[in-house]
């Protein structure tokens, strides 16, 4: 299984699509830095918000781009015929694909976080704010909350790659699982808060919402980035929870993947 990950390490750093999504997170950060001129009252808060916002975008890319270009491609071309040869298991090849995933991305998430770190203490050098912004170990851990978020999305990605005939359908469902995801726990606080009043919007979705959410991952509650820029401190229930729900999440859908890819013929 290391033999697979390591491979995919190797891979995953050669290939030039990566440096131009990298390209693409430096820019957003880069962006990042520049919306702090639209709040001259909260340059730092400002810059740390639309970072994040940016990071998540790129590692979420990342993380399709991966499973798609180290399992569905290789599918797709029958060269996984050939790992698959050595006398080792489908799921050790999955698994091990899988966790060289998470290491790039681990690797993708400090770059970018650095550069972000970077953009909010210049930001900030000819103003002080009236709420510091904290850049010491809760802005890391959003940092990692962003990471298991993009961990999850690579797992559902790669329970479609597992199965899916057509190549850039893990892809496309990622994006899609991973727009979701964000936008299932802001929905559902809306329709708690009784939807302004629009009783119709609530008995027609409510229900349907309250059985998807068993279905898919909240995945806003691993974004804990009101702490570093706010200084609301998180409870450890809540990041635990949030923790838990990823790896249970994820856990699931490598179980799928690798029954999935055990069944499957490539003949």
């Amino acid at each position: 299984m290391w033999s697979f990950c390591l491979s995919a390490l190797r891979s995953g750093f050669r290939s030039r699509a990566v440096l131009l999504i990298l390209v693409l997170g430096t820019l957003l950060v880069g962006v990042a830095f520049l919306a702090a001129s639209f709040s001259p009252r909260q340059p730092q808060t400002v810059t740390m918000d639309v970072g994040f916002s940016g990071i998540r975008f790129s590692l979420v890319l990342f993380a399709l781009f991966w499973v798609q270009e180290l399992v569905g491609r290789e599918v797709e071309k029958r060269t996984v015929l050939y790992a698959l040869a050595y006398p080792v298991s489908r799921g050790a090849y999955l698994l091990g694909r899988f966790f060289g995933v998470l290491a790039l991305l681990a690797v993708a998430a400090v770059a970018l976080g650095g550069l972000l770190w970077l953009s909010v203490i210049v930001s900030g050098s000819e103003y002080t704010q009236s709420y510091a912004v904290q850049t010491g170990w809760p802005y890391w851990l959003t940092i990692g909350g962003l990471w298991a978020d993009a961990a999850v999305v690579a797992a559902f990605a790669l329970w479609i790659a597992s199965l899916s005939t057509v190549q850039m359908l893990p892809v496309a469902l990622g994006a899609l699982f991973a727009v979701a995801g964000k936008s299932l726990g802001a929905v559902l606080d809306y329709l708690e808060r009784g939807a302004d009043g629009d009783q119709e919007l609530i008995g027609r979705y409510g229900s349907l919402l309250e059985t998807i959410q068993y279905l898919l991952p909240d995945l806003s509650r691993l974004d804990w980035r009101t702490w570093p820029m706010y200084g609301v401190p998180l409870s450890d229930a809540a990041v635990s929870y949030g923790l838990l729900m990823g790896a249970g999440y994820v856990l699931v859908l490598l179980a799928m993947a690798v029954i999935t890819f055990g069944r499957r013929e490539f003949f």
